[in-house]
């Protein structure tokens, strides 16, 4: 499912590639319209568009005229859903009224690094795995170093064992109601003192490419950053698994 160096490290930087910087030029397009014609809210104070499904690409990942760069991608051609788009204004995070000051600290201070799927469920925001990935694919539609995607490298390894842990009493056909919000907890913060933290900023025409099991997040912007006016722009794909057991056991 994954290559040697993604199954190691957690993490990939795609080289830059003309097909890759074609879809990032139509992309680019597609969602500055999106933008300019989105009544979604914007969270942290005004300085982030999450954008879930926002950009019109089709289930081959084309979008209009222009195809999905498989031919340039570490990847097998999947049918895709339409990519988050998710967008960083100057100044982001900002407290916002929606969020704790301990999730806002948690934000600035660590990235509000997660594991992509494990979802918050119930008044009791019980942490279950609802969206199996099967990667995450990060494609930048902008030419800016501001608030880059951050990865703790490894972390897959120690949130893999941790999972495993936790699941292992149950039947797999039951994984996704159970709550790990412990077991994760615990493995996040063992990651933080154990995993090395890496800023992958990327160019159009390049790719960061994450192993489904990585720990993640996004960058605070910091003095100095810059970027075109609407901001930092980039678009994410994660095609989903078929089950929970296969996320989690897979390579």
């Amino acid at each position: 499912m994954v290559g040697a160096a993604l199954a190691k490290t957690g993490w990939q930087r795609i080289p830059s590639h003309p097909a890759i910087r074609d879809w990032a030029d139509a992309a680019r397009t597609a969602a500055c319209a999106t933008l300019a014609s989105s009544t979604d809210p914007w969270r942290c104070g005004g300085t982030w568009f999450v954008g879930v499904d926002a950009l019109p690409n089709g289930p081959d990942g084309s979008i209009g005229a222009t195809p999905f760069p498989w031919s340039a991608l570490p990847l097998h051609p999947e049918p895709l859903h339409p990519a988050q788009l998710s967008v960083i204004r100057p100044g982001y995070p900002q407290p916002s009224p929606d969020e704790s000051a301990a999730a806002f600290a948690f934000r600035r201070d660590r990235d509000a690094a997660h594991l992509d799927g494990l979802l918050p469920i119930g008044p009791e925001k019980a942490r279950m795995v609802k969206e199996p990935h099967a990667w995450i694919l990060g494609l930048p539609l902008n030419d800016t170093t501001a608030s880059p995607l951050t990865v703790w490298e490894g972390s897959h390894h120690s949130l893999r064992a941790a999972l495993t842990e936790a699941l292992a009493p149950h039947p797999p056909h039951r994984w996704g109601d159970i709550d790990l919000s412990a077991a994760y907890q615990t493995a996040r913060r063992q990651i933080f003192a154990t995993c090395p933290r890496i800023e992958l900023a990327a160019r159009p025409g390049e790719a960061t490419l994450l192993h489904r099991l990585t720990l993640h997040g996004v960058a605070a912007w910091k003095p100095g950053d810059s970027a075109p006016a609407e901001g930092r722009m980039i678009a994410y794909l994660r095609p989903l698994l078929p089950d929970v057991e296969t996320w989690l056991t897979a390579p």
